[in-house]
């Protein structure tokens, strides 16, 4: 049996998701709370474990977040940030929402995502929509959390455009840079994003940040001078 004991004391926190996009948005967003940052799939494939996902049944992107951040930390024992977050569009009645990372199935290509949302739009003329991201902290054995939220205004443009990013960035116009998120460079989106947001409100709380992990009530191996 591998010994992972130094492993697992360099590792402060995991990134809960699967997406790997997200992974180095959050991998780069976080860094100045200086703590070793690992993604959920990388951290397990290096231990040779395997999880199954949890129900993200929630009806709310907070509660979606939670139940993430909880099942991970309890499951691996260690600090996990997870996100909910999608694309609510006012004409949809604020559809996707909490089902954008499932919209139009479960197996759906970002592109097939995109595509479904411009023919559902077209012809309408109020293309209003706004991202919506939460953030959720949770360490193993308890069931405290900490969480925080971000929002970015725009509108669905009417054809995609850029290449960069990742989901419906391509759609995602931004008024006031008079670009889609999709055209923006990662350094750009990052200062705007919805998760930059986020992530910002959870680096200016850093200092509870660091107790609330270094508190785990399981006191975790690695969470050691």
């Amino acid at each position: 049996m591998t010994d992972n004991t130094n492993q697992d004391r360099e590792t402060r926190l995991i990134i809960a998701s699967g997406n790997k996009g997200k992974v180095g948005e959050f991998s780069t967003l976080l860094r100045p709370l200086g703590l070793k940052i690992a993604g959920l799939e990388n951290f397990l494939a290096e231990r040779g474990l395997s999880l199954p996902e949890p129900e993200e049944n929630g009806e709310t992107f907070l509660e979606n977040a939670s139940v993430k951040a909880r099942y991970y930390a309890d499951a691996l024992k260690v600090p996990a940030l997870a996100d909910d977050s999608g694309l609510c569009v006012k004409a949809l009645g604020g559809a996707p929402g909490v089902r954008s990372a499932r919209y139009g199935g479960e197996k759906a290509s970002f592109s097939r995502r995109f595509e479904l949302l411009l023919t559902e739009l077209k012809g309408v003329r109020d293309r209003e929509a706004f991202f919506q991201a939460v953030l959720v902290l949770a360490r193993p054995g308890d069931s405290e959390i900490l969480s925080w939220e971000g929002r970015l205004e725009g509108l669905i443009a009417e054809k995609p455009a850029g290449d960069d990013g990742f989901g419906y960035d391509p759609v995602f116009y931004v008024p006031e840079l008079s670009r889609t998120l999709a055209q923006m460079s990662p350094a750009e989106k990052n200062l705007i994003s919805h998760r930059g947001r986020a992530a910002a409100l959870m680096l200016r709380d850093k200092e509870k940040v660091r107790l609330f992990i270094n508190d785990s009530p399981e006191d975790p191996p690695f969470l050691g001078s």
